[in-house]
């Protein structure tokens, strides 16, 4: 599939919504939060899970089962556009917001429904912005929703996972909660960097055993950055011996 009929999909299905949004903004500004939050769920579930198999993602779900019941920071590698749909649409039944760079901010249509989500714009060339944004997402963890970030900062140039940036981990250490490491693989097969093209490929996530942090000290923050990497890339490389071909 060519990249501009997608796109043309992609914006005719948000101007669809605009009605939804507009309700979803007006139930968060009266203050009711669970219809609110069931409004947007609705609504983005099924746009994000549409965004990626109208793309040509075949997605496949493993380790459900290991996601805490608790709010949670959820760690990933990130490859292409097409991971954000993935995390929107099959990351478990409620919606969770994204730590997503400030440049999202400037798509109309999807600024706003990332912001009925409680999605942060985070300042990544402007560390002390940064915390500050890292601070409000450590805010709604504590409001009781999960959260997405993707501790690499940006998407990998030539598919090889780089390291994960402390900063990520700031939310858990502020809220005490279980850091989940999931594992992406197949993104970049359906939209290849640079390529006017969409490709039909297999997408598969593996959500993996959290990290329970609530008895950390120091050492244990300095030293969880890396130990989420190790976790991804392992369960990336199990991932490949169970898929050689992929």
């Amino acid at each position: 599939m060519r990249v501009i009929p997608w796109f043309i999909y992609f914006w005719l299905y948000l101007i669809a919504l605009i009605p939804k949004h507009r309700k979803a903004v007006a139930l968060r500004k009266a203050g009711h939060r669970e219809a609110h939050d069931e409004l947007v769920r609705s609504a983005v579930h099924p746009w994000a899970k549409s965004m990626l198999t109208t793309a040509g993602g075949q997605v496949t779900v493993t380790g459900l089962e290991n996601m805490p019941k608790t709010p949670a920071v959820y760690v990933s590698n990130h490859l292409s556009h097409c991971d954000i749909p993935l995390m929107l649409g099959y990351l478990g039944d409620d919606t969770k917001p994204l730590v997503a760079k400030i440049e999202t901010k400037k798509i109309p249509l999807i600024r706003g429904w990332m912001e009925e989500l409680h999605c942060v714009f985070l300042h990544r060339d402007d560390p002390r912005a940064a915390i500050k944004d890292l601070d409000i997402a450590a805010q709604f963890v504590k409001e009781g929703y999960s959260m997405v970030i993707f501790p690499e900062g940006t998407r990998s140039k030539i598919g090889e996972m780089s390291d994960f940036k402390a900063g990520a981990f700031r939310i858990a250490q502020k809220t005490k909660v279980p850091v989940v490491p999931v594992c992406i693989r197949g993104t970049r097969e359906v939209m290849r960097p640079g390529s006017i093209w969409m490709h039909k490929a297999p997408v598969k996530m593996q959500i993996l055993p959290p990290i329970d942090t609530s008895g950390y000290e120091k050492a244990d923050w300095r030293a969880l950055p890396e130990v989420a990497e190790e976790r991804v890339k392992g369960g990336l490389a199990s991932m490949q011996l169970t898929d050689p071909h992929h």
